[in-house]
């Protein structure tokens, strides 16, 4: 029997609240590892009308000017104009850092130095910052490996900031929210159900003042120029029975931290798979390399999608935990929902024999101390909105799919030897 369902991702859109705390916590790792590699952050951020706090746990010998990384930030992400209740130049800025905590620090110290040609025992004696449970997920719905839900929620969020930063559709303002509902058949995606759209903007529009034409408006532009786009190279697309919400409340004006406060590491599901696959519960945004929360559910997505490039799974999801100071995962976990093309215990050995997933062997292969300075003081803080998995705008390591064929070869000569 056929089964059908129904499965909602949601993104948003650089200027939400949440998001902007991530960049800035992550526009601050950038500054600090571009400085200096072996600096341990934890940075927390949060944001209310006219105010941003800048918290957490800091030790570095970078010098940087934390309240000037905020207050640029947030201009780039466009909030100028102090009639949102939120600008750049006028927000007060407060900071408030400790330096990290010795006891955790001692499990770690030698993380960012571990050489190119690091020993087993060199990797080992490198703990993992923090306990804790990480997941990583590929599937063949997308080109990029992601599900397709969370895919086009991302796509259209993009789209939104595009159209607004271009000046295409200028009324809109930052802070905005999509959601994608797709149904399926089997497991496979066969149609758009409903798209959402929450966006911020103005009051008027042109000449246009009353409420119920604006949102009119704004409905008729964000189906032809964020929308349509969206789907011009996917398969699954709306159709006539497809429903189309536009700020369901009946407008948004009041928006940004304006119209909430925002914190880091609150929209965890929106920086991974939609909800689509588990998660760890651990957020990233603002956090070094040694925290695997972070570094290890890069390692895990990269684990996935090889798999999947390999064509040894339409599904796979990964699972490592890991314990404070301790560098080996304590378990680690294949699980491939019936699609694999071999047993997911024999993939699992094939994951132990070829991938690194100790902590310093993550961050060196992954260059994950180095890039802020290599990519010219800015790397994270790109992922921090729209994604950390399945970018393909960015040039991200742990999206490559660079051992597919290694895989493929293992996985045919066990076959071959059974």
């Amino acid at each position: 029997m056929t089964r059908h369902y129904l499965f909602t991702s949601e993104s948003v859109t650089e200027g939400h609240p949440d998001k902007i705390c991530d960049q800035i916590s992550d526009t601050i790792l950038d500054a600090l590892l571009a400085q200096d590699p072996t600096s341990r952050v934890a940075a927390e951020v949060v944001v209310n009308t006219g105010l941003v706090l800048i918290t957490g746990e800091i030790t570095s010998k970078a010098q940087v000017n934390f309240v000037d990384l905020a207050r640029k930030k947030i201009a780039e992400i466009g909030y100028t104009d102090a009639v949102n209740g939120f600008a750049a130049n006028s927000c007060s800025v407060l900071v408030a850092l400790d330096e990290q905590s010795p006891d955790i620090a001692q499990g770690v110290d030698q993380a960012h130095e571990t050489r190119e040609q690091a020993s087993d025992e060199e990797l080992d004696a490198v703990g993992a910052g923090d306990q804790g449970i990480m997941f990583g997920f590929a599937c063949n719905e997308t080109p990029e490996l992601m599900p397709l839900p969370i895919s086009l929620a991302h796509r259209i969020a993009r789209k939104l900031a595009a159209v607004r930063k271009t000046g295409q559709l200028p009324y809109l303002r930052p802070d905005g929210k999509t959601q994608v509902t797709v149904a399926y058949e089997d497991g496979r995606p066969v149609g758009i159900d409903t798209i959402l759209v929450s966006t911020q903007h103005t009051a008027t529009i042109g000449d246009i003042t009353d409420t119920a034409a604006v949102q009119a408006k704004i409905k008729e532009d964000l189906w032809t120029y964020v929308v349509q786009p969206c789907f011009a190279d996917i398969n699954v697309k709306p159709d006539a029975n497809t429903r189309f919400l536009v700020n369901p409340t009946g407008k948004f004006v009041i928006g940004g931290p304006q119209g909430d406060s925002g914190l880091t590491g609150r929209k965890i599901i929106v920086d991974t798979y939609g909800g689509y696959s588990r998660h760890g519960g651990g957020a990233f945004s603002g956090k070094d390399p040694t925290k695997v929360d972070r570094s290890a559910a890069y390692a895990c997505r990269y684990v996935a999608k090889n798999i999947v490039a390999a064509g040894l799974a339409e599904k796979c999801e990964v699972q490592l935990s890991y314990a404070i100071g301790v560098a080996k995962p304590v378990s680690i976990l294949v699980e491939t929902f019936g699609t694999g093309k071999i047993d997911d215990m024999r993939l699992l050995e094939l994951v132990k024999q070829h991938f690194e997933l100790r902590p310093a062997g993550i961050i060196r292969n992954f260059n994950l101390s180095k890039l802020p300075a290599e990519r010219g003081g800015r790397f994270y803080q790109d992922v921090a909105a729209y994604g950390h998995m399945g970018r393909e705008d960015l040039d991200l390591p742990w999206e490559q799919t660079d051992k597919a064929n290694l895989l493929k070869q293992a996985a045919s000569e066990l076959l071959s030897a059974v």
